[in-house]
């Protein structure tokens, strides 16, 4: 059983083929699962990473996965090719269709580049209890990948509103670098 999680080091590394044909591995069982179970995931793998490295550690972490997990997103699911509206609206679509979470656009100043948005009913967060603390670290290296992947320009997201603070969606401020 040891050698069950015993993998060669370059299969570390993150390939998009890697995640697979699910469509054909779970031919019964299709695509979708219980975002319950998405977060039983990324919660346990939290607690852990808090309690090996502490939170600001784990917190960095989430972000840097985020981030990978954001760009690979757009490049391999999001048309970058169309101008800002263009893509925005796209990358709303998309956010839905994978239900991830409903994107709104808030704010956009063209001369910066930077923006805020909402993501509703956020895949991460909505109908957790009130901590009075912002949780999305994921989804701050989620966007700010995304938008990179789009811009080439590097973004630093910040989480100013989530449902674990008592709101009921989560607003990003993004500002490119």
């Amino acid at each position: 059983m040891a050698n069950l999680f015993k993998r060669d080091a370059s299969i570390h590394e993150f390939n998009w083929e890697n995640l697979g044909d699910v469509k054909a591995g779970r031919e019964d069982l299709g695509e979708d699962m219980p975002v319950l179970v998405y977060r039983l995931m990324q919660f346990t793998m939290l607690d852990v990473l808090t309690k090996d490295f502490g939170a600001e550690k784990a917190n960095e972490y989430f972000r840097r996965c985020g981030f990978l997990a954001g760009t690979e997103f757009a490049k391999n699911v999001l048309d970058l090719s169309g101008d800002l509206n263009t893509f925005a609206a796209h990358l709303a679509k998309t956010l839905s269709d994978f239900k991830i979470g409903i994107l709104r656009m808030e704010a956009v100043d063209p001369d910066t580049g930077n923006l805020v948005l909402t993501v509703g009913q956020d895949l991460d967060c909505s109908g957790l209890p009130v901590t009075n603390e912002t949780v999305c670290n994921y989804d701050e290296g989620f966007i700010a990948g995304i938008l990179n992947a789009y811009t080439g320009k590097e973004y630093e997201v910040k989480e100013i509103d989530c449902w674990a603070t008592g709101d009921r969606v989560c607003r990003f401020t993004a500002n490119a670098l």
